[in-house]
C-alpha cells in the first residue's frame, strides 16, 4: 500500500507500535518490487529475458533450441550452395548423420519471436515475406523472396548464412511458404581467394571482391 494512514482507524493512528508493526508488515508484503520485475523480465517482450522469452516463444509458435545439420557435402548445382559444395571443399555424402542442437540467445531469441508474431497475423505475400527477412537480419545486406513460377519461390541473399540462421528459415515457423508454394534458398557465393582467406571460395565459384560496401 502506498498510503497506510488512511487505512487506520482514527483510535490507532498514533501508535508507535501498532504503526511500526503494520509498516513492517507493509514493507515485507509490498509487491511493487515482484510487479516490476515481473514486467520487465516476462510481460514486456522488450526487456524479457531467459523464462519470460521462453513463455513468449510458446504463445507465439517458436521453440528456443534449433537443429543444424552437420555441414554440407560435395554436390553439383542441382543441390543448391544451401546443401552442396563443389569440388575440394566438402566431403562425399555418408548418409544421414545427427543433427547439433543449438539454444539461441536472448537477443536473437527476441528477433525471432517478434518476426514469428508479424508472420502469424499477416498474410502469405512477398512483401510481407520481405519485411521478415528486413527483421531477421538487419544491416546484413540484401535479403528478398522472388516468385520463379510454376509454385516455387527463392530466398535470395547477397551474403552468407550462418548454420544457426538456415535452421530459423527451415525449422522455425517464422517463415513458412503459402500452401503448395516450395522455397528455396540461394545465398551469394563468396569471394574469389585461396586456402589463407578463410571463406574464400575457388574457382568458378567465388565472384573477385569489389570493396567494402
Amino acid at each position: 500500500m502506498n498510503d497506510l494512514s488512511t487505512t487506520l482507524l482514527s483510535q490507532y493512528a498514533n501508535s508507535p507500535t501498532l504503526l511500526a508493526l503494520i509498516g513492517q508488515f507493509n514493507a515485507a508484503a509490498d509487491p511493487a518490487t515482484l510487479i516490476d520485475a515481473f514486467y520487465d523480465e516476462v510481460w514486456n517482450i522488450a526487456t524479457a529475458q531467459g523464462y519470460g522469452l521462453d513463455l513468449w516463444g510458446r504463445i507465439v509458435g517458436v521453440a528456443r533450441t534449433l537443429a543444424m545439420s552437420n555441414g554440407k557435402t560435395f554436390g553439383f548445382h542441382e543441390a543448391t550452395a544451401a546443401s552442396a559444395d563443389p569440388f575440394g571443399q566438402s566431403p562425399f555424402y555418408g548418409g544421414p548423420v545427427a543433427s547439433q542442437n543449438v539454444a539461441l540467445s536472448d537477443d536473437a531469441f527476441r528477433v525471432l519471436i517478434l518476426a514469428k508474431a508479424y508472420a502469424n497475423i499477416s498474410r502469405a505475400a512477398i512483401p510481407v515475406y520481405n519485411a521478415i527477412l528486413r527483421q531477421l537480419f538487419p544491416g546484413r545486406g540484401n535479403a528478398f523472396v522472388c516468385d520463379t513460377g510454376g509454385m516455387n519461390a527463392r530466398l535470395t541473399f547477397d551474403f552468407a548464412l550462418d548454420p544457426y540462421e538456415l535452421a530459423i528459415l527451415k525449422q522455425s515457423g517464422a517463415f513458412q511458404p503459402p500452401t503448395g508454394v516450395l522455397f528455396e534458398i540461394m545465398q551469394a557465393p563468396g569471394c574469389l581467394g585461396f586456402a589463407e582467406a578463410a571463406g574464400s571460395a575457388p574457382f568458378n565459384t567465388g565472384i573477385f571482391f569489389g570493396g567494402y560496401s
